[in-house]
C-alpha cells in the first residue's frame, strides 16, 4: 500500500485515539481502574499513555479493515 494511503488510515485512526481519549477519561479517574481485583500499577500518565495506545491500535485496526474492504481487486492482488 503506498504511503499516502497508509496516512490516510493511520492519521484519522491518531485523531479518533486522541478525541476518545479525552472523551473516557474525563468521565473515568484512572486510579478508579483496576485489573484482577487489584489497581493498575500505574501512574495517571502511564495510564493515559497506554490507554491512548490501546486507542490508536483500535481505531487504527478499524481504518485499515475499511480502507480494505474499500479496495478493488486488482489493487488487492497487486
Amino acid at each position: 500500500m503506498p504511503t499516502g494511503k497508509w496516512m490516510a488510515v493511520v492519521w484519522p485512526a491518531f485523531l479518533a485515539a486522541g478525541v476518545l481519549e479525552i472523551v473516557v477519561f474525563a468521565f473515568i479517574d484512572p486510579h478508579d481502574l483496576h485489573w484482577h481485583d487489584g489497581a493498575l500499577p500505574l501512574s495517571r500518565q502511564g495510564i493515559y499513555t497506554l490507554a491512548f495506545f490501546v486507542f490508536w491500535g483500535v481505531t487504527l485496526a478499524s481504518s485499515a479493515l475499511t480502507a480494505l474492504l474499500n479496495m478493488s481487486a486488482a489493487e488487492v492482488n497487486d
